[in-house]
């Protein structure tokens, strides 16, 4: 996948179907969009063309409320080229761009830079001054210019909106297994393995500390995870949380005990997907306690692991 920051040297050789949006987290309803797009595209020999923005428009307009990105700008790049998208173009978002006018866009850029022969939004997104860049400006755009312009509709879970949003909240309530549904796959996050300070090795569960790139990280609590190394996805349990029973740590950490492994991992940037939660963080008398709780969260991510289809979970995108 072709990616470019800002439109200047975005592909003007060969027509595109496209379509605009934040897209955080990629869920089902992201995806319904990036396919249906790939499937237009190559059925109108043009260009599949995702056009994003970076950071969140809110971050910009209303940093107080702006949420948190369930996925970095890369995470989601890459994303887009599993969903069949071949050509990115990634918007900075500045003041001075939602105070242009929707219009004026999608006639320089879209239209005329991008060659779009189709463009499509997902549900009640819009863009630009005053929040003009909706459905309704695209169909009567198309009316004058000739191109196709649709809406895709929304996917629903049991009746219920999938959303961003939604899954954020999902994720804070430690709700990992129905997050998993509204995205199509594991929430996971990715980081770089730190140096801790190796109690885990003195009990007998040797963990790999991780450092999020992610923002959004699940609710304190104890999960059945699964970790990718070297292309394989090792199985084993996280912590996330403050460590209570030792009163000197403050800052919230994640610690992940992967099963039957024992290989170095300091300084690799690793993925770590939450499946199920086991139980909340709890503060313990001591050591010795601890030792065998984390030896019963083990049997019970084991067993977790054992049940028929958690395997496919880990072959998903």
């Amino acid at each position: 996948m072709q990616i470019f920051h800002g439109t200047e040297n975005a592909n003007i050789m060969r027509p595109t179907v496209l379509t605009l949006g934040v897209f955080d987290g990629l869920h089902l309803g992201h995806q319904r969009i990036m396919r249906y797009v790939a499937d237009r595209a190559k059925a109108a020999d043009a260009l599949a063309t995702a056009i994003t923005f970076d950071p969140h428009p809110r971050a910009v307009l209303h940093p107080a409320t702006a949420p948190p990105l369930l996925q970095t700008l890369d995470q989601r790049l890459a994303n887009f080229t599993i969903l069949g998208i071949e050509q990115a173009i990634v918007i900075h978002f500045t003041p001075e761009f939602a105070a242009q006018d929707a219009e004026v866009f999608l006639k320089r850029i879209v239209l005329e830079r991008l060659q779009a022969k189709e463009i499509y939004l997902g549900h009640g997104f819009a863009f630009g001054r005053g929040r003009g860049g909706n459905i309704e400006l695209l169909r009567k755009m198309s009316e004058q210019f000739g191109f196709v312009a649709d809406e895709v509709p929304e996917v629903r879970l049991r009746g219920n909106r999938i959303s961003s949003s939604k899954i954020r909240q999902l994720l804070k309530d430690g709700r990992v297994n129905l997050a998993r549904r509204m995205l199509g796959r594991p929430y996971g996050i990715e980081g770089v393995i730190i140096r801790g300070d190796r109690r885990g090795h003195t009990i007998g569960f040797p963990t790999a500390n991780l450092k999020p790139q992610n923002r959004v990280v699940p609710k304190f609590g104890v999960y059945a995870t699964a970790t990718l190394i070297d292309g394989v996805w090792r199985k084993g349990v996280t912590n996330i949380g403050v460590r209570p029973t030792f009163e000197s740590d403050s800052d919230p950490s994640i610690e992940t005990h992967i099963f039957d492994f024992d290989g170095n991992l300091y300084g690799s940037v690793l993925r770590v997907r939450f499946l199920h939660r086991i139980r909340d963080e709890r503060k313990f008398s001591g050591i010795d306690e601890l030792k065998v709780q984390i030896g019963r969260d083990a049997v019970t991510a084991r067993h977790y692991f054992s049940r028929e289809g958690v395997e496919n979970c880990l072959e998903l995108g």
